[in-house]
């Protein structure tokens, strides 16, 4: 059984506090939960929104469909009150009018019950405690909630406004609790952090934008626990550049924005690839072009991080799933990154950013940092070959004074093995294809997507990044309906892992892209990596995530 929960209201209105005590208290009592925000590019005024799905077993997409919803405002009312289930109900301050609603109101004296308080802040805990009633759930942990997150004062008051509110109604839904659950609440950005952490990163720099701007706070807050530095540069070109010479010097290190800043780093791309310096970007992608929808989603920036900076030099590309796969891919890319002297980029974007979910606990067994750094003097003719020519492409590689006597050149020109600059065509030749060998190596270690849905199917769905869940969520919706479906979901971009693709498109009658932007930059992609070519799209570039519903709705309407 899920349930479906919206909070709703200004900016300013303490949705967000409303929504972490409500996900704590739900987690404590074993529930599994999955929320996503819709919030505007402003502090106070306009209309945003927290959906909360939880149930009694794991959820990897938000629902459409409401159960119940809180509203902090009239217009939250206005604009959600149609996606109300018919035996929904709206929970709202007595003082909103709702005369011309005809869904089932329930009024509570939020303000009322906060002045009884004595304290005008903790009306939200009112409405905290009505939620909490409506699904039947006990008061069991909600003071501890309170006392881990407020003074001893303010979880006082917050409790009591709790337990007045949790009086005001009576119960609608039913739903058992169990609190043997012990997974973790986490979001993609934050599984990022964790995976830097985990992935021995030493030093991470960054300039605040949006949706990228919370790895680097996660850093921070926990950067001395973890015994790592995180700088905030005056801006993106400094961040990168400041990574780079981390890196340069021997410190695990990254970096992160979203499309515009990732815009400024460009330059120092081609720097990274030219003097073979490991390093992490990742691009926590935003709707664009220029500012854009600062708040929202989308899958736009494929094509951009495939062929940014000029010329050709090797790179991978890895676009993160969920908030698992997020925190064992930082941790694989940083060793990639190390192992093949190169450029790794992370595609993350908004929704996957900000969305919570329960998941298994990292199993830090599975964790290793493998830095690949020489330990031995490895001097030829007394010099040390930075950039020596071997059929990998990858020279051995010392932290500069680690060896008397061996210094580690970097220049942004053509040089030589040694690090100094050469303009030879001969030299050109080796150097490149020196670089471009260590694409090969590593077409050996890619991931293959992950496949949901039936064993042979006759529809395949493709997608990449943040449609897992959605499209893993669609295939269990067709199931014993008659349709074959499955779903290929690519990690692994660039380079293009083939076996499964190539596996399945020869069973599909038809093959459908879905993805978050205009042009189906994935469709694209394939087809000129493999001349597979899909015979449908489902695009969506409004800046709000796809659903399984709307997938699945598509799919019903248009292709089948």
């Amino acid at each position: 059984m899920k349930y479906n929960i919206l909070i709703g209201g200004s900016a300013g209105q303490g949705m967000s506090t409303i929504s972490f005590l409500l996900q704590k208290i739900l987690k404590r009592k074993g529930f599994y939960i999955f929320s996503n925000k819709d919030y505007m590019s402003r502090v106070r005024g306009g209309h945003n929104f927290i959906q909360i799905r939880f149930g009694d077993e794991p959820i990897t997409s938000y629902n459409p469909n409401l159960d119940v919803i809180i509203a902090l405002d009239q217009n939250t009312i206005n604009f959600h009150k149609d996606r109300l289930n018919d035996n929904g109900i709206i929970i709202c301050d007595d003082e909103i009018n709702t005369e011309e609603s005809k869904k089932n109101i329930i009024n509570i004296p939020m303000k009322d019950i906060a002045k009884e308080v004595g304290n005008r802040k903790v009306f939200g805990s009112a409405a905290l405690g009505a939620i909490i009633k409506s699904f039947n759930l006990s008061m069991d942990k909600v003071e501890s909630v309170f006392n881990d997150r407020f003074s001893e004062k303010v979880a006082h008051d917050n409790l009591e406004a709790f337990k007045k509110g949790y009086g005001t109604i009576n119960s609608s839904f039913n739903i058992n609790e169990d609190s043997t659950d012990d997974s973790i609440l986490i979001n993609g950005n934050q599984a990022i952090g964790l995976g830097a952490i985990a992935g021995g990163v030493n030093f991470y720099s960054a300039y605040p934008m949006t949706p990228a701007t919370s790895i680097m706070t996660f850093l921070a807050k926990n950067q001395q626990e973890a015994g790592i530095m995180v700088e905030q540069a005056e801006d993106e070109i400094a961040a990168i550049n400041m990574a780079i010479g981390a890196s340069y010097a021997g410190i695990r290190a990254m970096t992160g924005s979203s499309g515009g800043g990732f815009s400024l780093m460009v330059e120092t791309l081609g720097l990274v690839a030219i003097t073979e310096i490991p390093l992490v970007v990742v691009n926590v992608q935003r709707p664009g072009p220029a500012t854009g929808l600062p708040t929202r989603t989308a899958q736009s920036d494929l094509n951009f991080m495939l062929s940014s900076s000029q010329d050709e030099f090797p790179r991978m590309v890895i676009a993160v799933r969920n908030p698992e796969d997020a925190f064992y891919q930082t941790v694989r890319a940083l060793n990639i990154a190390d192992k093949y002297q190169m450029l790794v980029i992370l595609l993350n974007d908004q929704y996957l950013a900000d969305y919570n979910q329960t998941i298994k606990a990292f199993d830090m067994d599975k964790v290793s940092i493998d830095r690949h750094l020489s330990n031995d003097n490895i001097l030829e003719d007394n010099k040390y070959k930075r950039y020596k020519l071997t059929e990998s492409g990858i020279s051995p590689r010392i932290v500069p004074g680690r060896f008397k006597k061996q210094t580690v050149l970097a220049d942004s020109h053509e040089h030589n093995e040694y690090g100094f600059v050469e303009e030879s065509s001969e030299n050109r030749i080796n150097m490149m294809k020196k670089r471009m060998n260590k694409m090969e190596l590593l077409k050996e270690e890619l991931k293959e997507p992950e496949y949901y849905g039936d064993d042979n199917p006759d529809i395949l769905l493709l997608g990449w990044g943040s449609m897992d869940g959605a499209l893993k969520e669609v295939t269990k919706m067709f199931k014993n309906k008659g349709i074959n479906i499955g779903a290929l979901v690519f990690g692994d971009i660039y380079p293009l892992p083939t076996e499964e693709l190539i596996k399945y498109s020869n069973m599909a009658e038809k093959i459908i892209n879905v993805e978050q932007n205009y042009t189906g930059q994935l469709a694209r992609l394939i087809k000129s990596e493999t001349n597979i070519k899909c015979t449908n799209s489902i695009l969506k570039y409004d800046g709000r995530q796809l659903n399984s519903y709307e997938i699945y709705n598509k799919l019903k309407s248009e292709v089948l």
